[in-house]
């Protein structure tokens, strides 16, 4: 079974960086795209950035230019660099695969952005 563990979140002033990790079990992730997906306080899961097995990537126009989604395929980990942070960046983080619906969801990694 797929398991995912993301880490790298923590407590950060408005304007820092964070780098958030993904690590994924099991031999589907490199055909797979990716997406980090964040949920703010009282809010749905929102699909914030992904990235193809290629290498392509997309990204929600609210984090376009501040955060970069990036993979290595031979570990199996898929990160997003956030700059810029904004208080509105609050909130759990979780990846998943973009496509694959009935991967269970990790604990997700907790981002506090301070004003």
């Amino acid at each position: 079974q797929v398991q995912l563990v993301e880490s790298g979140g923590g407590l950060v002033q408005a304007g820092g960086s964070l780098r958030l990790s993904c690590a994924a079990s099991g031999t589907i992730f490199s055909d797979n795209t990716m997406g980090w997906y964040h949920q703010a306080p009282g809010k749905q899961r929102e699909l914030v950035a992904s990235i193809r097995s290629g290498g392509s990537t997309d990204y929600a126009d609210s984090v376009n230019g501040r955060f970069i989604i990036s993979r290595d395929n031979a570990k199996n980990m898929v990160y997003l660099h956030m700059n810029s942070l904004k208080p509105e960046d609050s909130g759990v983080y979780y990846c998943n695969f973009r496509y694959l619906t009935t991967i269970p969801w990790g604990q997700g990694t907790q981002v506090t952005v301070s004003s």
